[in-house]
């Protein structure tokens, strides 16, 4: 029982982190990582935003890697 208590626990928690990290991206990294995102619409926007939670992490070393490069 406590095993399963823990995996619900770590997995809200990803869930969690996933919700905020994919509003700062849809709001800002997304346009940093695709340049014709910059003038996509907001339905648009509202269909990545489940992804970008669910794929949260990889999208975050995607976003850090374009902002190193461009400094």
């Amino acid at each position: 029982m406590i095993a399963a208590e823990v995996l619900v626990l770590l997995l809200s928690a990803y869930a969690a982190l996933g919700t905020v990290f994919a509003i700062a991206f849809v709001l800002r990294g997304i346009a940093q990582i695709d340049p014709i995102a910059k003038v996509s619409t907001l339905g648009f926007r509202l269909m990545v935003l489940a992804g970008a939670a669910a794929l949260w992490p990889l999208l975050l070393k995607l976003w850090i890697q374009k902002t190193r490069v461009r400094t």
